[in-house]
């Protein structure tokens, strides 16, 4: 009789075959996708500095109001806690978003402190010492770890004398290139000017100049008055296209929960795929259903939600849903705005928790995306660990994962290790109709068949004479549906 340890090293020994396998066939071709498919990804990728084209910053006033160019950066995050290798980590997360936004990075520095300087962020003395950086190197834009306050981002502006960008800002410029859909574009607006709020700055003639009385400087007629800074009007005009930002996203909120609701009265079951920023969830719901949605090697590659039908191996119908990526710091201004693609998470009846088993730290990504799936109120649902990529993921890490997470399975998309277990798992775990019929059907009622096929479960199946005997667990109102039609045998 074999025991749990000798399963574990049988596990082991395979993923270490796979791991070999996958190096052995490092040059071979990746998946072919249609061409059409793939034209967002040629699009984006198209979307990259030139050089020569510099982006560096001359009238500081004006910083603001600028949008996000594709620069020359260098990277700067502050250590509070947590190890060095932590610290690294972000900051290498810190370089894959960056790149994703088309910047290409030049160098990066980390600050230790107990906590983030008020004024300058990192401190004056490493104030100094990046501005040397950024001259050497000729940097035109510097990203920080963090969210910074408007008074940080005016001070490092002031001293570095170059456009200073953070954490929440480049997140939130990636997001406004990837969304495509009506919503999607919506939401992100809505995000970016929330975000833009607080930081709109009056120093400068533009800001702080009078629209009328004394100040509006000899405007004549109609511009006599108390009136409004520029600042104000700005104000007044940001908040007044939140208010309709938010209207149209509450209406086309309506489309989505309709649809939610036509699912939840024909008792379809939802899992919804959700995870780190590229772990792989767009590859996984393409394996499993061929929705040809955009794959790509980079943070936030989808935003738009994507719905598939879905079948069990008895036939059961149930849905899968490609959601936003989450990530370390998610801003709450995209939480906020995204609220009604993440309901897609939280009216699941199942998550499938995908986690990149090549990341250097996965549990701190495992850690994250359930932080954000408390947040949004997903705490309790089922969830199913799914660690991708362990085809090149070291071993030891993929089985530490599996020993800490009891409900977790080894897979890999690219080369299809552990896709069985892992899709007869998630047919496993999938709610169960609570009410058992046995009933006789006539065979003019084949919809009343079909309907147990698709959202029950069949226990036995015969064709009689008088029509399909059947022992099946359905929900409630399919089960009163054939208790009307139900012939009685003798």
């Amino acid at each position: 009789m074999s025991t749990a340890g000798d399963s574990y090293d049988r596990l082991f020994d395979e993923l270490l075959r796979e791991s070999a396998k996958v190096a052995a066939e490092f040059d071979s071709q990746e998946l072919a996708y249609e061409e059409n498919e793939q034209q967002e990804l040629v699009d984006r990728h198209a979307l990259r500095r030139v050089q020569g084209f510099s982006t560096e910053l001359q009238d500081i006033s004006e910083a603001e109001y600028r949008q996000l160019q594709l620069e020359r950066v260098v990277l700067v995050g502050v250590w509070t806690e947590g190890s060095a290798e932590m610290a690294e980590n972000s900051l290498t997360e810190l370089k894959a978003l960056a790149e994703t936004a088309g910047s290409e990075v030049l160098d990066g520095l980390i600050q230790r402190r107990d906590k983030p300087d008020p004024a300058t962020y990192i401190g004056s003395g490493k104030v100094r010492e990046l501005r040397h950086i950024v001259q050497s190197t000729g940097a035109d834009t510097v990203v920080c770890d963090g969210e910074l306050s408007p008074s940080q981002l005016r001070t490092l502006e002031d001293k570095l004398k170059v456009k200073v960008v953070d954490r929440v800002a480049l997140i939130l410029d990636i997001f406004a290139q990837h969304a495509k859909s009506k919503e999607g574009k919506a939401q992100v607006e809505l995000a970016q000017i929330a975000y833009l709020l607080p930081r709109l700055r009056g120093w400068g003639d533009s800001l702080s100049r009078q629209v009328g009385g004394r100040a509006a400087g000899g405007a004549g007629i109609g511009g006599r008055g108390p009136g409004e800074t520029k600042i104000e009007t700005d104000r007044r005009r940001i908040r007044d296209k939140m208010a309709k930002l938010r209207r149209e996203i509450k209406e086309m909120k309506i489309s989505r929960d309709t649809k939610r609701q036509e699912r939840k009265r024909f008792n379809i079951p939802s899992v919804a795929i959700a995870g780190y920023t590229n772990a792989g969830k767009s590859s996984l719901l393409n394996a499993l259903t061929g929705a040809g949605v955009l794959v790509e090697n980079a943070l936030f590659a989808t935003l738009d939600p994507t719905v598939r039908k879905c079948q069990t191996a008895e036939g059961r119908v149930y849905t899968l849903s490609d959601t936003v990526g989450f990530v370390r710091h998610l801003p709450h201004q995209l939480v906020d705005a995204f609220k009604s693609t993440l309901e897609e998470v939280t009216g699941a009846d199942l998550i499938v928790h995908v986690v990149d088993g090549s990341h250097p730290d996965p549990f701190e990504q495992i850690r994250a995306v359930r932080e954000v799936i408390a947040d949004i109120g997903g705490a309790d649902i089922t969830e199913i660990i799914a660690i991708n990529k362990v085809d090149i993921a070291k071993p030891e890490v993929v089985m530490e994962i599996l020993r800490r997470e009891p409900n977790s399975y080894a897979f890999s998309v690219r080369s299809g290790f552990g896709l069985e277990g892992l899709v007869h798992a998630i047919e496993k775990s999938l709610p169960h109709p609570a009410v058992e019929i046995s009933a006789v059907i006539p065979y003019h009622r084949g919809d009343l068949v079909s309907a147990i096929h698709e959202s029950g479960e069949i226990v036995t199946e015969e064709h009689l004479a008088e029509g399909t005997a059947i022992h099946a667990y359905v929900d409630g109102g399919l089960a009163k549906a054939i208790e009307k039609v139900a012939i009685q045998v003798q």
